[in-house]
């Protein structure tokens, strides 16, 4: 068993965990910024994203989904996608624009 404290970890992108089959990690995005966009693609793994906090945009096959916190999105092998952190551009007017979005990221297999 492998327990990880996730609260734990500040940077942008984190691997936090990994077994043969799988590999966790953390991501921090500050309001603004985004990662991945339409070239990104993971060809052989899936991508699980939970919103651990924040607020945010998945733009998955060029559809948008809100995040929001307890939000868990499945990324499938070969979607392209982009994880978008919207505070200050028509977020939730409850959500604090100093906050970032910040996922728990699970691929099977891993990819990094």
């Amino acid at each position: 068993m492998k327990t990880v404290e996730t609260d734990e970890t500040d940077g942008f992108f984190e691997v936090v965990a990994d077994t043969d089959r799988s590999q966790a990690a953390t991501m921090v995005l500050s309001p603004g910024q985004s990662t991945g966009g339409p070239e990104n693609r993971h060809p052989d793994a899936d991508q699980w994203c939970y919103v651990a906090d924040g607020t945010g945009i998945a733009v998955v096959g060029g559809e948008e989904h809100r995040l929001e916190p307890g939000t868990l999105v499945c990324i499938e092998a070969g979607e392209a996608h982009e994880i978008r952190n919207d505070a200050g551009a028509g977020g939730s007017d409850d959500y604090d624009d100093e906050r970032g979005l910040r996922t728990i990221n699970v691929y099977a297999p891993p990819v990094y």
